[in-house]
């Protein structure tokens, strides 16, 4: 099992090499403490060297990532079983190399010191400035563990020199996108001399692992507490428990620093501490929870279950990335120079793929999109045809549906057209001509979503058409570019008689008023429908339809044989003319005046210029009508509504659809594959030679990548003990 964190170690280097695409959530242990907690003097401790800045205030202003390896596991003193404190060994064999500087050994710890210095002030200035940009640094020696750490700046609230406003923020994102890798052990610092209900490590822990299953506590400067206090409650895990638990260390004060005191001093020192101390060293449960050995030693432990559990699912990764490259690369094609032969080969094969993979996309049948997630994309959301389906019953037959036959139209404007309708003297029946003119204004309407349905088609095919690229159409950009304008003009060729039928439509509807349809309601039953709710409703007072004094009546027969004038109808009262013709507006001549005297003159108001009949109320009679018309136009148009929104998609897909898929392949190489022009459409982008080098690399990096975690044969046979 020691050789799983060696192997994760490489791993993390080949990855970093590769850049930020090769997002891998290696374990590693992630440091985190407010400031002066004593985080650097921890992670010195476990390396044994003293080479991290130290200050006052804000020290670590980068993330600094540590790889520890121990030369002995490389083949220097395999069998030695020394204890971590005693191992001793020649200067020569510890140095650390940077990342940023490949190939350039650091013997002294001095130097390393003044590089992350140098390094951090590169990007942050020298006045306190921070950045999420992480240092790499690897530490070669036989007296470490092999451990991987990233030190993280302390948390502060104040912001100083060149620091933000919200300095406090920052840096709680920036150790948040640590610490939030579920596959991050995070080690939290906390001075034991302070209150650890107060420990922002603590706090922050809790927010990426509120159950503390991957937190371990490190309670540092115990020898600073109170004499006659110790922090044996907080290392038993009784007074905020942690699945890890706690660990407690020792470490250099500022006058050791001063005094020069060296790491293996300091470690001397801080187990006499332990070993003398009235507490720590008489219960042996808490002996084995402090000091820098035991915690290197639990990290190691941890580290390497961690690993573990981790493997199977790096390699699935590095191999679905290697899947990725090697697409990449067949798209990308060789280097080798072809014939024209075989450059018209290849162009009648792009030609046809591209025409397959839009047919494939329409149908349903998937296709090869050109990002390569078609699967993924399948179960996610619609693409291809059945988003133009969407748009037919979704959208257009929605829309469509919730347009009433009588928006836009006010029952004004159908009694003012009734009146128009009967001319110079009252129809006897409602004025068919009438229910004509409005029918057809509304069914007019309906032209301007058809229209728009085109429109969505339309775009949706430039968007099939999109998708449907060949992969290795990103070396030809000529090639690409020439489709596109293939394409464009096919489609638009389509456009002109699909929005041309579709108007037709409408048209075809305005020609032919079809009153005897067998859905339209018809004249005779829209009265007797009428004249059912009339009948449900109260019935008319006597007055209203019987007296010829009433002001409802609009119209009179002659006189009956006693010389007095009566409405249509007053003999059967519930007959159709009278139900449709009672009511009007002009009273019956008032013949108690008095008679005699001289004849009076007449003298008639002007005629206005604009006559309407919306300053009088409308009449029974004219209600009536208006009820009779809008139950027809009502009728109508819903038949009319129904054929449109059966009939646009057919037509969408005859005339647009279905005939530029019919047709594109034939189009292409009509227009495209042209002897005098193959070399200059096959003619290869100017980066491809760069990305196909970039490929090859990526490939060669996964490639040892994966390597490097197949040397862990059969993990999960490894035991635990």
């Amino acid at each position: 099992m020691d050789q799983l964190i060696p192997i994760a170690s490489k791993l993390q280097d080949v990855l970093g090499a590769v850049g930020q695409n090769t997002q891998l959530d290696l374990p590693q242990i992630v440091v985190v403490g407010g400031q002066s907690s004593g985080k650097s003097s921890v992670l010195e401790g476990i390396v044994g060297r003293s080479f991290l800045p130290r200050g006052t205030g804000i020290v670590t202003r980068r993330p600094l990532v540590l790889q520890l390896y121990n030369t002995r596991a490389m083949g220097m003193s395999e069998d030695s079983e020394e204890s971590f404190e005693n191992i001793v060994g020649d200067s020569d064999a510890e140095w650390g190399e940077f990342l940023h500087m490949p190939g350039q050994k650091f013997h002294q710890f001095g130097e390393i010191r003044k590089e992350i210095v140098r390094e951090t002030d590169r990007l942050t200035g020298n006045n306190k400035g921070i950045s999420n940009n992480p240092i790499h640094l690897k530490i070669y020696s036989p007296r470490v563990l092999a451990l991987t750490l990233v030190d993280l700046p302390g948390m502060t609230k104040v912001p100083v020199g060149d620091q933000p406003e919200n300095i406090e923020e920052q840096i709680h994102e920036m150790l948040l996108q640590f610490i939030s890798n579920p596959n991050a052990i995070i080690l939290a610092v906390t001075a034991a001399n302070t209150d650890i209900a107060n420990s922002d490590a603590l706090q922050l822990a809790k927010a990426a692992d509120p159950y503390g299953n991957r937190t371990i506590g490190v309670l540092t400067k115990l020898d600073l507490m109170d004499p006659g206090t110790d922090a044996s409650e907080v290392l038993k895990n009784q007074l905020i428990p942690l699945k890890r638990g706690y660990i407690g260390v020792v470490n250099r004060g500022q006058k050791d620093i001063n005094a020069d005191l060296s790491i293996r001093e300091g470690l001397k020192k801080e187990e006499e501490f332990f070993r003398t101390h009235p507490v720590y060293s008489h219960d042996r449960n808490l002996r084995d929870k402090c000091g820098t050995g035991t915690l290197a030693k639990g990290l190691n432990t941890i580290l390497m279950h961690h690993i573990r559990e981790c493997l199977p699912e790096v390699k699935n990764r590095i191999s679905s990335m290697m899947g990725d490259v090697q697409q990449e690369m067949e798209a990308l094609g060789s280097s080798n120079q072809q014939s024209r032969s075989s450059l018209g080969g290849t162009l009648l094969g792009l030609l046809s793929k591209f025409a397959t993979n839009f047919a494939s996309i329409i149908d349903g049948k998937g296709g090869e999109l050109n990002n390569g997630n078609s699967k993924n994309l399948a179960m996610v959301e619609l693409f291809g045809g059945a988003r133009i389906n969407y748009i037919f019953t979704e959208i257009f037959a929605t829309s469509l549906m919730t347009v009433g036959a009588f928006d836009g139209l006010t029952d004004d404007e159908i009694r003012t057209t009734i009146t128009n309708a009967n001319g110079t003297r009252r129809a006897l029946f409602v004025p068919e001509i009438s229910f004509d003119i409005l029918v057809r204004r509304q069914i007019t309407r309906l032209e301007q979503p058809g229209g728009q349905c085109v429109d969505l088609v339309y775009e949706e095919l430039q968007r099939i058409a999109s998708q449907s690229e060949p992969k290795e159409l990103t070396r030809f950009p000529i090639l690409k570019d020439r489709m596109v304008e293939v394409v464009s003009a096919l489609l638009k060729r389509c456009m002109s008689p699909t929005q041309m039928m579709v108007s037709n439509l409408v048209k075809i509807e305005l020609a032919y008023i079809n009153t005897s349809h067998p859905d339209f309601i018809g004249g005779s039953r829209a009265v007797a429908n009428l004249m059912n709710r009339e009948g449900t409703q109260e019935p008319r007072r006597p007055m209203e339809i019987a007296t010829p004094q009433s002001t409802n009546s609009n119209y009179y027969n002659a006189e009956d044989e006693d010389g007095q004038e009566t409405p249509y109808g007053d003999g059967d009262k519930n007959g159709i003319m009278n139900f449709i013709f009672r009511g009007g507006k002009t009273p019956p001549p008032d013949k108690s005046r008095v008679q005699g005297g001289p004849p009076t003159i007449v003298h008639l108001p002007q005629v206005p210029d604009t006559m309407k009949q919306t300053d009088v109320p409308p009449t029974d009679r004219e209600l009536t009508e208006m009820q009779v018309i809008k139950s027809l136009i009502d009728s109508y148009f819903k038949v009319v509504r129904k054929n449109f929104i059966d009939m646009v998609p057919k037509t969408i897909m005859y005339f647009l659809v279905n005939h530029v898929k019919d047709a594109l392949q034939n189009e292409l190489v009509s227009e495209l594959y042209r002897e005098a022009e193959i070399d200059i459409l096959m003619k290869e982008a100017e980066d491809v030679a760069q990305r196909r080098q970039a490929c090859q690399e990526m490939q060669d990096l996964l490639g040892k990548a994966l390597e490097i975690v197949n040397e862990v044969r059969d993990y999960n046979s490894f035991n635990l003990e």
